[in-house]
């Protein structure tokens, strides 16, 4: 490489996040680095990512034949054989980008160091800005693109991916979630092959129901939760995206990550600038679950709103009473969750509509008025009702749809996105339709359904928002005819613009991610919403795996679990209630059911592990998650653990997946103990006599070591063990 030109601002060397070295860029976080090559004139190159080095270890990761030495951010056009990042059409028909490296910034934010690397085209006035933060209080880095240009008329972005690394090829398995509605986030892991893998979203107003938004690479052979070299990227984007695996025929897998460019051709106007969505990519040793705990702590610190807060045990009424919704209903379930140690509850679907009462999934969308022959006291009588049982009240919302039977359709059909001479396509219920917010005029809309609730009932503490449709009748009325193609980006633009006003106006308020289900999983809605919903089927056994795979990128305080009946509305399984019960308290904790329904000896065993579970909540909802047994492995048995950074407190979960005569439980070897520390064990949800393991005390040594004999004898039993150093 030439060593001619140093251009690199000397401010860089101060900062312990990023330090050049002859025209090297090195971004480091507390135990990462990222190595980048930028030779002013030449193209950005990237050479390592992993471990973190120093300044002076740059030239051994050439000398151990480590640098990849591959562009940063490879375009179409001067080569066009490789996969690109970014792919552009010039107003002259030109489709060619040659970006060479033009200067280099850095910035000191929060908690981060900053650098910018803007590129330019050796032809057109066309650039790029690429972002690398740097965190030094967790193991991330951010990275995406501002992409502008002057040129006199408006160019075509055909692909503009948020971010691109590259690995060495080797024995990398890929881990990614895959689903649909009732059964999102199962994980599948598959070696990564030489080809293309591609993992994408075309739902348009949701993206977390199928595939999602976040994988796992585990460079050591097949995927282990607590040993091993992980990289985890996620896309924090609440549209349509795609991730690319790219395995060339020269032994490095390159990876890329961006908005869905199917269907989304974006025309760029001279000085506009284009923003990608942020690319968050982290490097653990400790396995799996390394690589989570440190989306979990980025998490908490700067993608979650109240990320470091404990969110409330809630009744929801949904499974209760679904659509009959009524005064008496509602004070009977808030006496009897205020009852159990509850602190909310939340009304569900059904309460709203004039002309349209809503009394199913057909009608009303839009006509956010209260039903006054189901509510007569209103929304009013609603929020003084739980005031006198001490407990908060919430209501449900789906402020993007609308029914075509709605006051709101009848008056602003042109709201909803069309297309002018077809027919409409519609969702759930065979009515529903997307509002278009692309437009602002719906965007206010948005805003003013939860701003004169917040307004006129300020008591409302709990909002839970909902997306039920996927994005259909591709058009817009508000859009010009050549930017119809914008549809799927600013759709998720306004919707971001609506959220950001409300939370500017109610930080307090809590707010859920629904979207039918765990649709509306993903860090571009995160920063907004307190929790989300992590499926519609809430049967215990189902929600092991789901919260499984969930839990490979986010926080337990923002994992939406309920306990709901049995048999179970979706699956037709019965379970134990303490089963039901341990398996959601390995997240946030809330119940979904109709209290009354339950027998006397249910409630007092409700009572009480809801009681523990306040004791507990802490460590579970904002402690250090390790996963031990996975159901996925079939050894009929899933564990995970929490602990707390002082390694003096943790919570163990154990389930029993199946049931065998003579059956061989394996025993499970905790995490995260401090080896030197003895453990007093007392479990926490024993429905009766409390197991053997109850008031043993223990070495951290002998648990992590040698492990526990889980005392799951009977089919779909659980135990749930708090240890405390002593």
């Amino acid at each position: 490489m030439k060593r001619f030109y140093l251009f690199v601002l000397l401010t860089v060397v101060s900062l312990p996040a990023l330090w050049a070295w002859d025209n090297h860029i090195l971004i480091s976080t507390p135990r990462t680095s990222l190595l980048l090559y930028a030779e002013k004139g030449n193209s950005l190159r990237f050479q390592y990512f992993g471990d973190k080095i120093t300044s002076g270890q740059i030239p051994h990761i050439y000398s151990s034949g480590n640098g990849l030495n591959r562009p940063a951010y490879p375009v179409f056009g001067a080569s066009c054989s490789q996969t690109p990042a970014l792919q552009v059409e010039h107003a002259s028909g030109d489709w060619t980008l040659d970006m060479v490296t033009e200067n280099i910034e850095t910035r000191t934010v929060e908690n981060a160091q900053q650098i910018v690397i803007t590129l330019v085209d050796k032809l057109y006035p066309f650039i790029v800005k690429l972002y690398y933060k740097a965190y030094d209080n967790v193991d991330m880095i951010e990275t995406w693109a501002e992409i502008s240009h002057t040129e006199k008329k408006a160019v075509t972005l055909k692909r503009f991916d948020s971010g691109h690394f590259l690995l060495s090829q080797g024995d990398v398995w890929i881990s990614h979630m895959h689903g649909s509605w009732a059964s999102e986030t199962f994980v599948t892991t598959e070696r990564l092959e030489p080809g293309m893998k591609v993992i994408k979203n075309m739902d348009g107003s949701r993206n977390g129901q199928n595939d999602h938004a976040e994988i796992m690479l585990s460079l050591d052979g097949k995927p282990n939760e607590n040993a091993g070299r992980v990289v985890g990227a996620a896309l924090c984007w609440s549209g349509n995206y795609k991730f690319r695996i790219d395995t060339d025929n020269n032994s490095v897998h390159h990876i890329f990550a961006g908005i869905n460019d199917e269907a989304s051709e974006y025309k760029l106007e001279p000085k506009e600038v284009f923003i990608t969505p942020k690319l968050a990519i982290t490097y653990s040793k400790e396995g799996l679950s390394g690589a989570s705990r440190n989306f979990h702590r980025w998490a908490r610190n700067n993608q979650l709103h109240n990320g470091w807060g404990t969110r409330d045990i809630l009744l929801n009424s949904w499974e209760g009473v679904y659509f009959g919704i009524n005064e008496p209903g509602m004070d009977q379930m808030m006496s009897d969750i205020a009852g159990m140690g509850g602190e909310l509850f939340v009304m569900d679907d059904g309460w709203f509509g004039s002309k349209y009462p809503r009394k199913n999934d057909v009608s009303s969308l839009g006509d956010w008025v209260v039903d006054t022959n189901k509510l007569p006291k209103g929304i009013k009588g609603l929020t003084d009702t739980a005031k006198k049982y001490g407990i908060k009240f919430g209501i449900w919302i789906e402020p993007e749809s609308t029914n075509s039977q709605s006051e709101l359709f009848e008056k602003h059909p042109d709201w909803v996105l069309q297309v002018k001479g077809r027919a409409f396509n519609y969702g759930r219920g065979g009515t529903q339709l997307l509002l278009d917010l692309c437009n602002p005029e719906v965007q206010d809309f948005a805003f003013n359904l939860v701003d004169t609730l917040l307004t006129n009932y300020p008591e409302i503490a709990y909002i839970k928002w909902d997306a039920n449709t996927e994005l259909k009748n591709y058009g817009s009325t508000y859009l010009p005819k050549n930017k119809q193609s914008h549809i799927y980006i600013d759709y998720h633009r306004g919707l971001i613009k609506v959220l950001e006003r409300i939370r500017a106006k109610y930080p307090d308020v809590v707010i859920q991610a629904c979207g039918g289900g765990g649709g509306r999983v993903n860090y571009g809605v995160m920063p907004y919403n307190d929790e989300f919903w992590v499926s519609d089927n809430t049967d215990a056994l189902q929600r092991i795996y789901m919260q499984w795979g969930t839990s490979y990128f986010y926080p337990s305080n923002a994992m939406a679990q309920h306990v709901s009946a049995s048999p179970n509305h979706q699956t037709g399984r019965r379970l134990p209630l303490k089963f039901r019960f341990d398996v959601a308290m390995s997240g946030r904790l809330g119940m979904e059911i109709q209290p009354k329904n339950m027998t006397e000896d249910e409630k007092v065993f409700a009572r009480k592990s809801i009681e523990s579970y306040k004791k507990i909540r802490p460590v579970i909802q904002l402690g250090n998650l390790y996963r031990l047994a996975s159901p996925y492995d079939r050894k009929g048995v899933a564990s995970l653990m929490y602990t707390n950074d002082e390694q003096t407190k943790a919570v163990f979960f154990a389930y029993k997946m199946e049931h065998f005569a003579n059956q061989m439980i394996p025993r499970i070897r905790l995490a995260g103990l401090d080896p030197q520390k003895n453990y007093k064990l007392k479990e926490v949800t024993p429905n009766g006599k409390p197991c053997f393991l109850d008031e043993k005390l223990i070495s951290g040594s002998v648990l992590m070591n040698t492990g526990l004999a889980i005392p799951l004898w009977q089919e779909y039993a659980s135990v749930v063990l708090e240890l405390t150093a002593e």
